[in-house]
């Protein structure tokens, strides 16, 4: 028996419209940002739902739940994200395993995803995690260090450098949720001034992706909208 909300198409049509009108909103096409099913806590069978559903960018943040999941549905053509933190003595599995990374805060990470990056695969698409908010509980490399870090992960092979990625503080106020964002584009803003050819701004989650959008979000986080509370 699936286990996960029966709705599950419909709730798939309720994001994708809202994402549609907020993108519409500010101006942009809906294909302009990409839905990516966070599927922390979701077993394989609800992510098979999600993919009959349309869905194709599923997200990750615990590699040991992930493999059974990557391994369940090879017969799908998906794409998988790295979104939780990264512990250094798991880099190799997920730069065999993934397509993206998302949360990549240090040099040292970074170098340990591209060291094992198997040849015969494309490049790994990575995001650095940027700390919004001064919140200790989250990760993140400070804006402050943010251009170097940039442009030494940039030089490393077998990586891409995509973009940026955050988890703002949570706001119930979308003036509140709009500015942590707003500041995110910026500092992207600023990194291709300087030449370095970003494409990727990965915030906005269920609470909130809607403001992310309004500010720049390509990508954006959704879990709780799409599959309900976590089981």
């Amino acid at each position: 028996m699936l286990r996960g909300p029966q709705n599950l198409p419909e709730r798939v049509r309720a994001v994708e419209e809202r994402i549609a009108a907020a993108a519409a909103r500010a101006g942009r096409s809906a294909h302009s940002v990409t839905l990516l099913a966070a599927t922390k806590a979701q077993p394989p069978e609800v992510l098979r739902a999600a993919a009959d559903c349309g869905l194709r960018h599923f997200g990750e943040s615990y590699l040991q739940e992930a493999l059974p999941k990557l391994d369940a549905l090879r017969d799908r053509a998906l794409t998988w994200h790295f979104i939780g933190q990264i512990q250094a003595n798991k880099t190799r599995t997920i730069a065999e395993r993934f397509a993206w990374v998302h949360a990549v805060d240090r040099l040292k990470i970074a170098a340990r995803l591209a060291a094992p990056r198997p040849h015969y695969a494309p490049p790994l698409d990575v995001c650095l995690q940027v700390h919004i908010g001064g919140e200790a509980s989250k990760g993140g490399v400070e804006a402050v260090e943010l251009p170097a870090l940039a442009r030494a992960v940039a030089a490393l092979p077998r990586l891409r450098l995509r973009g940026l990625m955050c988890i703002p503080p949570e706001e119930t106020e979308v003036a509140r949720q709009r500015a942590w964002f707003r500041e995110l584009g910026q500092l992207y803003a600023s990194l291709n001034s300087q030449g370095l050819k970003l494409d990727t701004l990965s915030m906005g989650m269920s609470g909130d992706f809607e403001a992310a959008i309004a500010e720049g979000a390509t990508l954006v986080r959704v879990g709780t909208a799409l599959f309900g509370p976590r089981p």
